[in-house]
């Protein structure tokens, strides 16, 4: 099973080699692998992907009541079984990550295991307790820039639909919109619950709205506690929640020892910009093109496609009290690396950029922008086109 773009009513294949790269890089050191990624990612069809190339392999889908049935009774079921097992949805049933840890540890087995999940393990404490040592993860969000983009323009129809399979290829903007709104719609009602929390849709509902509205901006769980009529550990609780379910990445703030005043709080964005544009009632290029919350919307596009790029979990942002800030900072072979977001025609140097480069001792900053042509500004500063992430960020990053 693969997924297909129809362009100039020709069929091109999705092929996600990245990620199956991943998969299989976890497996020469781990005996189980957790792929973890928000509903409607693309994680079913990725194992379908990777089981084509194992002959021996069984495949349990925990959305199917059969499935869970057959496996009400684990130990039974799963000791038996060789080659590669696959188990879909596993946060559906958490008791088997107790099963699961035994079963990893027969020496004489070479059963390996995949695990999918639309949670994280902090949602699911079985994996993070149970598996620990055991099992590597593998995070997968939607399409990227690397999947999808085989033309320096066609980042913006990924900007607008976001990169959930269904959304980006649904045949119109406005087919996708509706098939976003359903998805968040199935997200509060059905999935919210089945994860056993006890939230009211409407409620979430309005805190996402807000998040989407703040999306960008420095976290403050006072505000979004007054403007909910509720207490901040409420609010701090359902941007957990969000947060676990891939909905909301919570970036933390770089900190150090510098003689300046530096924020310590956190930004909050909206992972995918389909959903968030559907949560701000953005439908077409042109809504966007004229609302207040574009260059925020680029922005967090762009961290997302070069998080995905560059598989890291060493992410943050920095900004100190004075004004001078960085969008993002990543660090490699410790080393640190700098990207500005700028939704504009040519980006040129400017005074916090200079501030962060010495300040935070940076190798090298890029400026990202909408345009098509990459240019320098100076020796360690650098202006990217969007179109230009992959090929930038791919092989032996960094270059500068």
């Amino acid at each position: 099973m693969e997924y297909v773009i129809f362009k100039e009513n020709s069929p091109v294949l999705v092929e996600r080699l990245r990620p199956l790269r991943r998969i299989r890089e976890t497996f020469a050191v781990h005996r189980g692998v957790v792929l973890l990624g928000p509903r409607q990612c693309g994680k079913t069809t990725l194992a379908r992907a990777f089981m084509a190339a194992e002959p021996d392999h069984t495949y349990f889908d925990l959305e199917r009541a059969v499935d869970r049935r057959s496996l009400e009774a684990a130990e039974t079921a799963l000791a038996p079984l060789t080659g590669l097992v696959v188990i879909d949805e596993i946060q559906r049933m958490p008791d088997l990550f107790t099963t699961l840890r035994p079963l990893m540890d027969r020496p004489e087995s070479g059963t390996r295991w995949l695990l999918l999940g639309s949670v994280s393990p902090s949602l699911v404490r079985g994996v993070s307790e149970s598996l620990a040592g055991r099992v590597g993860f593998v995070d997968l969000a939607g399409f990227d820039l690397d999947d999808v983009c085989q033309s320096p323009s066609e980042w913006r129809t990924l900007w607008l639909r976001g990169g959930l399979p269904p959304s980006y290829l649904a045949p119109s903007d406005a087919g996708s919109a509706r098939w976003r709104e359903n998805q968040v719609r199935t997200f509060l009602e059905r999935d919210v619950p089945q994860l056993g929390f006890n939230i009211s849709a409407v409620a979430l509902r309005r805190f996402w709205e807000m998040v989407a509205h703040y999306h960008g901006q420095i976290w403050n769980a006072a505000e979004f506690a007054r403007s909910m009529g509720s207490n901040e550990t409420t609010a701090r609780r359902y941007l957990d929640l969000l947060a676990g379910a891939y909905m909301v990445r919570i970036l933390p703030a770089w900190y150090e020892n510098l003689k300046k005043r530096q924020v310590r709080a956190p930004r909050i964005y909206v992972r995918d910009s389909g959903i968030l544009h559907s949560l701000i009632e953005v439908t077409t290029s042109r809504t966007l093109a004229g609302h207040t919350r574009l260059g925020a919307s680029f922005e967090g596009f762009v961290i997302e496609q070069v998080l995905s790029c560059l598989d890291t979990r060493s992410a943050c942002f920095w900004r100190s009290h004075s004004g001078a800030e960085l969008d993002l900072l990543v660090i490699r072979g410790g080393r640190r690396y700098g990207f500005e977001f700028k939704y504009a025609d040519a980006p040129r140097s400017t005074k916090s950029m200079r501030v962060a480069l010495a300040d935070l001792r940076l190798e090298h900053l890029w400026v990202v922008y909408p345009g098509d042509v990459p240019y320098e500004l100076d020796r360690r500063l650098s202006v990217v086109p969007v179109h230009g992430l992959p090929e930038l960020l791919s092989g032996d990053w960094p270059k500068g």
